[in-house]
């Protein structure tokens, strides 16, 4: 079956060889089998203070009346309006209970409650077949559930894109790009290839290129990082070249300056290995951090407000009929524009 999707995105059919199998990681998912997007129905609670209970601050009792959530989680209930007592909110957690009065408890579902609902999406899908489906992710869109994003995910999309997702490891996704990465990427539709798709990935038969743009011009037009990646020990939030000896992971990252102008290059770089952060982390190792991506040391040029790094090209062999199979897809109008400022060929059409 051919992709369907922008019109302007490539398929292609190059060599690329077969990966064997590999028993798949993680666990399924707790979702409706009907894939229906259902919405969490709260709970009402009520208790009436005994003698006992007298004297009691208010949040230890809503712990007796809720003991599968979280002391934190209840308190936020209180600030919320959630809690009741004699009809009115309560204002504090560490109220003190008087015996007779009457303590209504609402009990909303949690944010990472609702992590895995089914939450219809438009997806640009380049490619759909009873096994894989290839996407076009925006910018701005997170690919699995996090602390912040608990919904609105591409995750939630692929479950309600159909029923087979939520009996899947992580719905399928086998890879991820960064929430303001653009770009092309592949997700599993049934375990046989989630299985496959893993092993691919881990025997680096997948091939993965980027284009980028990012402040200063390489000493070479074409290098080769290799540098080991971990958290960052000093800023939780960020990754950074870490030796091995300290969690550093092994990462490689080809790259190749295609065009520059005014202190800025247009490259195209290839993944070797799939870290976090990988590219933005190893270009700022180099003293080239990504245009926008303000996490690494990025300003805002040439229009681009976010990261300037878009996935153009996968490769890969189908993970049930072993068929290669190629997608080119062109990046999105921001990084488009910013890209043409430079005159960099369009690595996109398969001629850079």
């Amino acid at each position: 079956m051919l992709p369907t999707g922008r019109e302007a995105c490539d398929y292609r059919e190059p060599t690329l060889g077969v990966s064997a199998p590999l028993s798949a990681a993680g666990a399924a998912f707790e979702t409706d089998a009907d894939g229906a997007d259902h919405t969490l129905a709260s709970e009402q609670r009520h208790l009436v203070v005994d003698a006992q209970t007298h004297g009691v601050r208010l949040d230890k009792v809503l712990v007796q009346m809720a003991p599968e959530f979280s002391r934190n989680h209840l308190q936020g209930l209180i600030e919320r309006g959630h809690v009741l007592v004699d009809g009115l909110p309560a204002s504090t957690a560490s109220r003190r209970l008087k015996a007779g009065q009457r303590v209504n408890l609402e009990l909303v579902p949690t944010e990472e409650s609702r992590a895995f609902v089914p939450q219809a999406m438009p997806l640009v899908v380049l490619h759909e077949d009873d096994d894989l489906l290839v996407l076009d992710k925006p910018a701005g869109l997170v690919v699995h559930p996090a602390p912040g994003n608990w919904s609105g995910t591409l995750l939630n999309g692929l479950l309600a894109h159909h029923a087979g997702a939520a009996s899947l490891p992580r719905a399928g996704i086998v890879h991820r790009l960064d929430k303001d990465t653009s770009g092309v990427m592949m997700v599993g539709k049934t375990l046989p290839a989630v299985t496959a798709l893993v092993r691919a990935v881990a025997a680096r038969s997948v091939q993965r290129r980027y284009l980028a743009l990012a402040h200063g011009v390489p000493a070479q037009n074409s290098f080769s990082v290799l540098a080991p990646i971990g958290r960052d020990p000093r800023v939780r939030v960020r990754m950074a070249v870490v030796p091995v000896a300290a969690g550093g992971r092994e990462a490689r990252t080809d790259v190749v300056c295609l065009a520059t102008a005014g202190g800025i290059s247009a490259l195209r770089c290839s993944l070797h290995t799939g870290r976090t952060h990988q590219i933005r982390v190893h270009l700022q190792s180099q003293g080239h951090p990504l245009l926008a991506d303000e996490v690494y040391g990025g300003r805002p040029a040439l229009g681009m407000q976010r990261q300037a790094l878009h996935a153009f090209l996968l490769a890969l062999a189908h993970p049930v009929s072993g068929q290669a199979m190629q997608f080119l897809c062109p990046p999105p109008s921001d990084f488009l524009q910013a890209w043409s400022t430079l005159d960099a060929p369009q690595a996109w059409s398969g001629v850079a």
